[in-house]
């Protein structure tokens, strides 16, 4: 039986990505006409490494840059999602493993500034990270948000 591969060997996997394809199908009834590129899970990982203490991303934002980069109309949301979601688990195996400097994966929101509540350790652990660095998180329903988040936006 083969050994399950580890968060950092799926961070590093990138297979035939990254690539860009048509919007076709089911696909251009939600996100219209054009390209949409699939990025290489080290990319997404390698945005995320480069927020310094303070500053946010939003997945929309590494989406935009992603499209940008490779000449595509929009950035998957799913991958993009999913491997920011890798990314996160990776940093905390290294963490585990007595490594320091991880990727940062608490600075990076889900869209209106919420907190990944499927990042390791869930919203207290992203809650604490944040607040450490001087945000303020505030609860609305059963989400949790960075107050005034968009102040500490990096736009690539």
């Amino acid at each position: 039986m083969r050994a399950k591969k580890t968060w950092q060997e799926k961070l590093d996997g990138n297979g035939d990505l990254p690539k860009v394809v048509p919007i076709e199908g089911k696909m251009s009834k939600r996100w219209g006409a054009g390209t949409v590129v699939i990025a290489a899970p080290r990319e997404v990982d390698e945005i995320m490494k480069k927020l310094p203490r303070g500053k946010l991303i939003t997945i929309n934002e590494i989406r935009a840059f992603l499209a940008k980069k490779h000449g595509a109309t929009i950035g998957c949301p799913i991958t993009t999602g999913i491997f920011a979601w890798v990314a996160a688990h990776a940093a905390e195996e290294r963490a585990a493993q007595g490594e320091k400097n991880i990727t940062p994966y608490w600075r990076t929101l889900k869209s209106s500034g919420q907190i990944n509540e499927k990042y390791p350790g869930g919203i207290e652990n992203a809650r604490a990270l944040l607040e450490s660095e001087g945000h303020r998180v505030m609860r609305k329903g059963k989400k949790y948000r960075v107050g005034n988040y968009e102040s500490a936006l990096v736009h690539l």
